[in-house]
Formats: C-alpha cells, structure tokens, sequence
C-alpha cells in the first residue's frame, strides 16, 4: 500500500486510503512542460485521460475519491469545475488545476482538523463547530437540515462493515462552499446589515440561479 503522505489519498488498487479524499493515483504521465511542477503534472496527466490537454467533468469525477473509497458526489464535482474554470471553456486546464489541487489539499487540512473523533465524517457537533469558526452561526433547525442534506449514508441502514453517518469530505466542501455563496448572495442585498432583507421574485430567481 502506497498513501501520498502529503495528500493522505490512497493509491488505487494497493490497499485502504488516506485521510478525507483526493485524487485516485496517477500513472505513466507524459513529460512535463518547461516551468511546471513535476509531480503536479504528473497528477494532471493522470486525471485527463484522452490527453487532450484539458480536464472534463467526467474526468474529473472519475479522478476524485473519499478516504474510504466512494467516488466524489456528481454535484460536488461540478461545483469544483465552476469554480476553477475561469475561462468558462467547460474544462480545466493545467493552470486552473493547479489552483483546483490546491484548494483539494487545504480543504483536507479543514476536515482533518474538525474531524475530531477521526470518523471519516462529519457528525452534527463537528459541522456546526466547522461552522461557528467559519463565521456562520446557523440555528439549530438550520445546522440539522444542513446535516441531513448533505448526509446521504444517515438515512440508511448501516453495517458493521459499512461507512459511519455523517457527511463525506466531498460533501463536506460543497455545504461549506454552498452556505459561502447563499451567505455572501445575502450580505449583497442586505445593504444595511441588519440580518432582514425584502426582495421581489425577481431578485429572489436571478440570486439562486446565479449560484453555482
């Protein structure tokens, strides 16, 4: 078993995974071109598979994996593609992967850190200390319908061998990026700060659809 210390993801096909999630293991890259990083080249050659020279959502969905080897959330990956394909060409080049592989990293480095009983997920207690930290002091309701959102395994029946509830280090970045975004989207219309905003349908449609 070979663990990428750096990222703690697991090398496919060599035994149980690192912390979180990452990237699945990159083989046989070509060479890298003047100027970039060896080992993050190597990392990009190995998500784009046809070689294009740019990555695809489904490439990019096949790439990503959690701690324990489930494949990332369909709709965690294209919000990592929105946010990182800056020329809005539909794929990610080198460039935008090199911020998007760093951004995978420091997001391990914040599940690492709230994770605190070491589960692999994040319980109700860990998000809304993730939360708090992060500025969002969202009500009890609020904290336990974010909870059962993004926590797909918490409505099914567990076995002893499966994973624990909680919410996935895939989907840990989306509820965390989702509640930036609809928080920030608020602030922008609630002009004088006092928490309370009035809005036509309008504002209302434009400021949803406009989220990634």
């Amino acid at each position: 078993m070979v663990v990428l210390e750096d990222m703690g993801v697991g090398v496919a096909g060599t035994g149980p995974g690192g912390y979180g999630g990452g990237f699945a293991a990159p083989t046989g890259p070509p060479s890298a071109p003047p100027g970039a990083d060896p080992q993050l080249w190597s990392w990009f050659s190995a998500v784009d598979t046809d070689r294009s020279g740019a990555i695809t959502a489904p490439e990019l969905e096949r790439a990503l994996i959690n701690g324990d080897w489930t494949p990332f959330d369909l709709d965690t990956v294209k919000l990592l593609m929105t946010l990182f394909d800056h020329d809005r060409s539909g794929t990610i080049g080198f460039n935008e992967f090199s911020g998007l592989w760093k951004y995978i990293k420091d997001w391990q480095n914040v599940f690492r850190h709230f994770d605190r009983d070491r589960s692999g997920s994040i319980d109700g207690g860990e998000l809304a200390e993730a939360l708090a930290q992060f500025g969002y002091r969202l009500s009890p309701p609020l904290l336990d319908l974010v909870q059962k959102k993004y926590d797909i395994k918490g409505s099914q029946v567990q076995t002893r061998v499966g994973p624990p509830p909680g919410i996935s280090f895939d989907r840990f970045v989306r509820a965390c990026v989702v509640i930036k975004q609809l928080t920030d989207a608020f602030a922008k219309i609630d002009t004088d700060r006092d928490g309370w905003i009035q809005i036509n349908y309008d504002t209302f449609m434009q400021t949803v659809l406009t989220l990634p």
